[in-house]
């Protein structure tokens, strides 16, 4: 069992009870993707308006690194009512991927424009190389599943670029009194990881499909 299994298996654990309670009251799998949606929605608008309103408060950015946190729990609960209720469907998965992109993009557009309008350009480009990377990561497995590959390889997968985004801001919002260095560093430097790690993945998933595909 591979280090993500594990920890998947730990926060299955944790989350079963609700879990059981969300299904007793008849919500289904769809819906709580759909929230999901709407927090990193509102995260978005936290993060543009902190932007726009709140220049240097960055309290405001931490609010907007914790609810993209939670609305990630809403991410691993939806797949888990589906099994556990036994509610999977093929349009549940497809719904359940296309949220999922909308609610990166969004959210990390959100961050884009916040770094743009405190003028670091520099950190607004590394967290577009970022986005980038984050959907391309997800097309390549897409489109080699739908060429019947299996494509589940590389490190910087959704779950990690949703921790490292919501603990990079809500640490920033933390920390944004300090003054031995720039705190928004603790926001970009995460922003730099997925932005070579994610783009590395989709590469490592094209490589790996190309050798697939020769042994064919």
């Amino acid at each position: 069992m591979n280090y993500r299994d594990w920890l998947q298996q730990v926060i299955y654990k944790i989350i079963n009870p609700v879990v059981h309670g969300m299904i007793k009251v008849g919500i289904t799998p769809n819906f709580i993707t759909t929230t999901g949606l709407v927090m990193n929605i509102v995260a978005a608008c936290v993060f543009v308006y902190a932007g726009m309103y709140k220049p240097g408060e960055l309290a405001y950015v931490g609010w907007g690194g914790g609810i993209v946190l939670f609305a990630g729990l809403f991410d691993m609960m939806d797949g888990r009512v589906a099994r556990v209720g036994n509610m999977s469907s093929t349009f549940g998965a497809l719904y359940d991927s296309v949220l999922d992109r909308y609610s990166e993009m969004v959210t990390l557009f959100g961050i884009f424009y916040y770094l743009i309008l405190q003028g670091y350009l520099w950190g607004s480009m590394i967290t577009f190389v970022a986005l980038v990377g984050s959907l391309m990561v997800s097309y390549v497995r897409a489109r080699a599943e739908g060429l019947g590959l299996e494509c589940k390889v590389g490190f910087m997968q959704r779950p990690e670029r949703v921790v490292l985004t919501s603990l990079g801001a809500l640490c920033c919002g933390i920390f944004g009194d300090c003054k031995a260095f720039d705190p928004m560093l603790i926001l970009i430097v995460p922003m730099a990881v997925i932005a070579v790690l994610a783009n590395l993945t989709a590469f490592a998933r094209i490589a790996h499909c190309y050798k697939l595909l020769k042994k064919q």
